[in-house]
């Protein structure tokens, strides 16, 4: 199979042949994951739990997602990117219904833990696939097409969760069970990597031993992608946060991270054309540059309208940066042994974005103003780090480059 450049089906892959069984399941996916995602803390609270409690449970999903990371690189390896798929969106479904269902904080918390988990699968297997089948020449605008299209269904999830209110607290889980579900029956026509092509990418390989292998990348650019996720996944509280410190009404503070978003979105591919024709380090490191600066302006900031242009500068930095993770981790991988490449690339970044809302947490306690500048420090070393060690790939040759030869 030529999978760098044709489908299984000997047809030439663009970016738009892609949109049918690609971009708008992970559209639907994303858009049930922002409908759900809101209510997981209303739950637990309407379960009895205390606000620290409510907390832990939301944390539950972003640790799902790092459990589920590696099992996720062996369970595609070896059945497949499709079936891995189908899957993944089993047990999203499940953990949607979980949610839905739950008489309890014990129930619930598994089920977020399984949603987790399931999003882990299905990021992998959709990075894998495009990984495979994508010509060098579009990756980057595969990558960020497929980051963005997951932000804007997370953008207007949560608008239709809120109609679904009305059918109960609960509403938007049957939202996500059913936007899941249909993505699902979508996959169904997905044509799969052949087992020729499975074979060759390593599917017995553990991906525990990427680690080994490759520590010197992991060790360097592996260090520098934890320090992206955990900036990206910050602004996520940071921007409330600090709302809320300067007394702004909750709707203001609302509206205010809603334009953040949008601006996020409009990004995407811009960010992956730049990619492909001068290179990852043209995204990748004015992106971090962007982000690490507005973090270390947030402080200074008094009012809604210093917040709004500081939220978007945010919302521009983190669009520069779409798919560039995904990207990266494409271009790195070995091709006999991809999804076990991959699914140790995704625990760095995931592991980062877990860590970065937990260290603002914990610095606020102290100082809010100072665990903010933190993060901002941390962007400016996620730029100089990027800018040091990632390898372009060459695009005279049509498989990924090798990572550098495991330190001796």
């Amino acid at each position: 199979m030529s999978g760098a450049s044709e489908s299984t089906l000997g047809q030439p892959v663009t970016l738009r042949s892609l949109i049918p069984a690609v971009f708008l399941p992970a559209t639907l996916y994303g858009f049930g994951q922002g409908a759900a995602a809101p209510l997981i803390a209303l739950t637990a609270r309407e379960l009895g739990a205390s606000l620290f409690v409510s907390g832990l449970v939301v944390t539950l999903l972003g640790f799902g997602q790092i459990l589920g990371n590696l099992p996720a690189g062996r369970l595609v390896g070896v059945i497949g990117e499709r079936s891995a798929l189908l899957a993944a969106t089993g047990l999203a479904v499940l953990a949607a219904i979980g949610c839905a269902l739950a008489p309890n904080l014990w129930l619930l918390g598994l089920a977020v833990l399984l949603a987790g988990s399931a999003n882990s699968v299905w990021n992998l297997a959709r990075q894998t696939y495009l990984t495979e089948v994508v010509p060098l020449r579009l990756r980057a605008r595969a990558m960020s097409t497929l980051g963005g299209v997951v932000r804007i269904g997370a953008f207007a999830g949560p608008l239709v969760g809120a109609g679904a209110l009305l059918l109960g607290s609960r509403g938007g889980y049957w939202v996500q069970v059913v936007a899941v579900a249909v993505a699902g029956t979508i996959i169904l026509v997905l044509p799969d990597v052949d087992r020729h092509s499975r074979a060759r990418n390593g599917g017995r390989v553990r991906p525990l031993r990427m680690f080994r292998d490759h520590r010197r990348l992991f060790a360097t650019l592996g260090t520098s992608a934890l320090f992206v996720g955990a900036i990206r996944a910050s602004r996520q509280a940071v921007v409330p946060l600090w709302g809320n410190h300067l007394g702004l009404d909750p709707a203001v503070i609302s509206l205010i991270f809603g334009l953040s978003g949008a601006l996020d979105m409009l990004l995407f591919y811009p960010a992956g054309r730049v990619m492909d024709l001068y290179g990852r380090r043209f995204v990748a490191v004015p992106s971090m540059l962007v982000l690490g600066l507005s973090y270390l302006l947030l402080p200074l900031t008094d009012g809604a309208v210093g917040l709004l242009a500081v939220a978007a500068l945010m919302g521009i930095g983190n669009g520069l940066g779409s798919g560039i993770m995904m990207t990266l981790g494409a271009d790195m991988a070995p091709p006999n042994a991809r999804p076990a490449f991959l699914s140790a690339w995704r625990l760095c970044v995931d592991t980062g974005a877990s860590l970065g809302p937990l260290l603002i947490g914990v610095g606020s306690v102290v100082s809010l103003a100072a665990s903010v500048a933190s993060m901002g420090v941390v962007g400016l070393l996620a730029s100089a780090g990027l800018g040091r060690w990632i390898v372009e790939p060459d695009r005279a040759d049509p498989e990924p480059p090798t990572p550098p030869q495991r330190a001796t």
